[in-house]
Parts: structure tokens; sequence; C-alpha cells
């Protein structure tokens, strides 16, 4: 940490965690004051976290450790106690046994774990429940949810002795949650009748949904909103790329921000107190650096920038649109030394995610670097079923539509190709997670396409994902295979276990997961790293 004007120290240092370095560093949350903090480490790379509390001024621990913890944030109450989520510890193993009922617990300083009380969950089972507190500490907000799209959003007064939980939205429909308040004014950011968000207000005392008033209506580009000394911070996706604005507490457009360049600008978050606000920026050829930021003059300055050895100016990154096999155009940023010759020779690596809203902005990755640096090619396509245009856009790429994300990504290899950057030779394709079924999928449908394929922790056997861990809450996304005929046979055709055949020359193949990984269990490579292996055609390993 470093205070104004100040040296550096160290704070926390999660290379220390454990001598053979795997042990990791998960979520923090500060207390309002900043004095306290909590925060979780994963051991051997488990979605399980233990929660450790330190004293921010002496840098000790008090001693208070809460074990057993997954997939939650970490919420203070003052300095009395914090909030957190979790399971309860499933039958057999934890790697593999399924958790769906998830609670809101408090725990409060100075007590055992066993005394924390169930805040939310404990009459109502929720697959995933996450709870936070307004900046003045007045409202509790909870949300709920059956899978990964879709949330319930509750409130509870905490001023109010006894108070129950109050149901803004009761269903499913969207994803809302509470961004701010003003007393009992409440602004909630929603896609509710809004696919790219939108900041609507309304009364905590009746917080209906037919209450609501548009605050910052739906724009044609997604919205990602934050809040920081009194004001709202819009922050769109415009073909993926930021563009920021600044609002006042009416509604009104103080100025739209001027970013150092373009790419993908994030942070705009500070206490409503705070005079200045600081911003992350970055793209594939900036190192994210920090900027200083003065809401009343949209003034910034550079705080922070990294040492790294690598000179951007050297580099181009184009944003070109291609065409996918349905005729949707497809946005595709494609990085290289400025130099560099459209001979068909040129190694390069096709990245992919397309799935769970989650977009694919510009970013700066030290691996990354070191491949342009060596003279490849790094291309990142904005497929379906990410949330770069909104919910429309995710909804394209899920269930019986999925096959809309292989095909997107099979057409920006295809591009690559026509156009001379690369050929099937020197073409790599890389993703992790969904991304990983994204490479195992593409790889099975078009062996021809790529030299080499590198799926990481892929969800590979499609038709059991939902029965292991955390899966069951894909759903949305993938459908199961267990709702319909229909829905199995539309699986049963791109799932990449199941679609690994004799006889043909598939790509040279790293498969990678983790021993440890109780999100995608190692299950699902092992079984595609065996299926290639025996049925492997060609000299490629």
């Amino acid at each position: 940490r470093q205070k104004e004007g100040g040296e550096p120290e160290l704070f926390l240092d999660p290379n220390k965690f454990s001598a053979d370095g795997t042990t990791s560093l998960g979520e923090m949350g500060f207390s309002k004051d900043g004095s306290m903090m909590a925060y979780s480490i994963s051991e051997g790379g488990s979605d399980w976290r233990k929660v450790i509390v330190m004293d921010t001024k002496t840098m000790k621990l008090t001693g208070d450790t809460i074990v057993d913890v997954k997939f939650s944030g970490l919420s203070w109450k003052g300095n009395e106690g914090f909030y957190y989520s979790s399971y309860d510890k499933p039958d057999g193993s934890e790697l593999s046994a399924k958790t769906d009922h998830h609670k809101l617990y408090f725990h409060k300083l100075g007590t055992k774990q066993s005394e924390d009380k169930v805040v939310f969950g404990s009459d109502i089972k929720r697959r995933y429940v996450s709870g936070y507190l307004t900046e003045d500490l007045r409202y509790l907000v909870v949300l709920a949810s059956i899978s990964t799209t879709g949330n319930e959003l509750y409130i509870k007064d905490l001023t109010k002795n006894g108070a129950d939980f109050q149901v803004v939205v009761g269903n499913f429909d969207s994803d809302s949650y509470v961004i701010d308040n003003d007393g009992t004014k409440l602004y909630i950011a929603t896609n509710l009748n809004a696919p790219n968000l939108r900041i609507v207000t309304v009364d905590a005392g009746n917080p209906g949904t037919e209450n609501w008033v548009d605050f910052i209506p739906e724009t044609e580009n997604v919205l990602q909103p934050s809040t920081g000394s009194g004001y709202f911070f819009a922050n769109y996706l415009v073909d993926a790329i930021s563009k920021v604005k600044q609002y006042d507490n009416t509604g009104k457009l103080v100025r739209d921000i001027t970013l150092p360049g373009i790419g993908s600008a994030g942070g705009f978050s500070a206490k409503k107190e705070d005079r200045e606000i600081y911003y992350s920026f970055t793209n594939y050829v900036t190192p994210s650096s920090i900027y200083k930021f003065d809401p009343l003059t949209g003034k910034d300055e550079m705080y922070k920038k990294p040492e790294v050895d690598f000179n951007g100016d050297e580099y181009k990154s184009e944003q070109i649109f291609y065409t996918s096999k349905d005729g949707t155009k497809v946005p595709m940023i494609i990085t290289y030394k400025k130099n560099t010759l459209l001979t068909g020779k040129n190694p390069t690596l096709l990245y992919g995610y397309g799935g769970f809203s989650i977009s694919e902005t510009p970013d700066f990755s030290i691996t990354i670097a070191w491949w342009l640096e060596n003279g490849g090619i790094y291309a990142v396509p904005n497929i379906r079923g990410g949330g770069e245009y909104g919910e429309k856009w995710h909804l394209a790429g899920t269930r019986m539509n999925k096959q809309n994300v292989f095909d997107d990504f099979i057409a920006a290899a295809e591009y690559l190709i026509s156009n001379k950057y690369t050929s099937s030779d020197y073409l790599v394709i890389r993703g992790g997670s969904n991304g990983g079924l994204l490479v195992g999928a593409v790889m099975t449908q078009r062996p021809d396409l790529m030299k080499v394929a590198l799926p990481a922790v892929g969800v590979m056997d499609m038709l059991r994902y939902h029965k292991f861990t955390a899966g069951a809450g894909w759903a949305y996304d993938y459908g199961t295979a267990d709702e319909s005929a229909e829905m199995f046979n539309y699986i049963l055709k791109y799932s990449p276990v199941q679609n690994v055949r004799d006889g043909v020359n598939y790509p040279a193949t790293l498969v990678t997961t983790g021993d440890h990984d109780d999100r995608v269990v190692p299950a699902h490579s092992f079984k595609f790293a065996a299926h290639l292996q025996a049925k492997q055609a060609g000299a490629n390993p």
C-alpha cells in the first residue's frame, strides 16, 4: 500500500501463503473506515475458501478465521463483522459433489464461526446468494438466483429493529442490483425490459418494479455503471471499446470523459465524500495504468504506470468486422507488429470465450506481449454468447443457439486465413473453461482448420456437466441433456467428448486442467484427452 506522497510498503504478500505456491489470494473486503480487512484464500486451486481477518493499521491477524466458504463476497457492517456466503458441506467429495443450497451468513468479530447466524437462505433454496450493504450501511441488499443469469432482489432496512426483507424483484427474469441510495431513494441497475441495462430509481418503502422510474435510460450500447464522489459513471461498451459518461445525481449529463486511448477503462468508483476518483486503462499493447480523475473539472493525470519492458508504439491493434455463417457481423481485434507482412505464414493465436454474458475487452497480458514480440499475431473475436452487445447477444449463443458460438469462432479463423494473416499450418486456437468447450467443439468439428489446439479446464462432457459441483448452475446457458430428447440430441452433436472420431487427424493438442478444480472438474479434460489419444489418426501429439 502507498499513502499519498509516501513510500510504498508491503501490505499482504500472497507469495508467502504457502511454501509450494499452491495457496492463492481470493476476495478482499475492507470496512468502510478501512481499518479492517477480510480476505479469502484458495488452497490447491479449489473454489472452497478460507476467510482471514486483518487489522490494517497493525497488519496483524485478529484470529477470526472462517472455513468452508464458497462463491462469496465479503461485505462489512461497520467494524462489527461481515457478511459472507457458503454452502453446507456436501455429501461425498468436496471436489465433485453437487452444491446447490447457498446461504448468507453474518460473522461477528471475536466469535466462533459456529455462532454465525444465517441471514438469508435457511428457508429458501437458491443456488447462488450474495449480500452487501449500501454505502451508508442502511440497507442490506441480497441477490438470489438459481442459475448464472437472472436474480431475485431483496432489501432489509437495518435501521429498523426486527425489519424483514422486502422483495424488490421476485423472479429470475432479469439481472438487477442496487447500485446506490440517497436515504430511501434506491438506484437500481437492471436489464428488466432493457437488454443493454439501465438505471432506475424507486422509493424503498414501495420498491416493486411497477414503481420504477428511468434515471439513466437504456441506449443501443451496453451499460456498466459505477458511482463515486456523488456522481454516476456510465461506462458503455461500443463494439467492445469503453466510452464513459459522467452524470450528476439528478441524471443530468455532466460530460463525456476523454480516455487515454482506445481500449478498456475500469474503476470510476469511490465513496461519496471522496474528492478524487481513480480509474484504470489498458488495451492489447498498453499495460494497465491507473489515472487520477477530478470529477469537478474532468481533468485526469497519470497516477501509477507499471514498469514493463514493452514498447506498444511498435504494434498495431486493429478492429475488423467479419461475417459469420448465418450472416451476423462479428467484431474482432487483431494485434501484431507494424512491420508484419501478411504472407499467410504468421504464427497466430486465436482466443475466444463466448458465454455467460462475459465481454472480451482489450486487455494487456505479459504472455501475449511475449508472443507479439516474437512475431506472433493475436486475434480476439467478440463471438456470440458474450455480453458485448447486451442480453440479446448473450442469448444468441446459449442453449439451442450454442452452435452460433462455434460458427462465429470458425468464421474468425477463416477470415484470418483468407486475408493472409495466417494459414491453417500456423494457427493456434485457445480458450479456458467455457472457452475450453469452445476449443474442444471447434477442433472436433473442423480439425483441418488449425495446427494447434489449447483447451484449458474445458467443459468437455456436456451430457453430464450438470451432475458435478456447481455445474447445474450453468443450465441457463447450456441447457441439460436431462430436460428433453431434443436438447439431448442438440448437445450430443457438439459435446467434445462424444465427438472425437476414429481415424481423424486432429491438431496437436495440449489439454490442461487442475487436479483440485472443483468448478470444471478434471474428469472433463481426462476423458477428452483419453479419447484423443485412442482415436488420433495422424502424427500430431
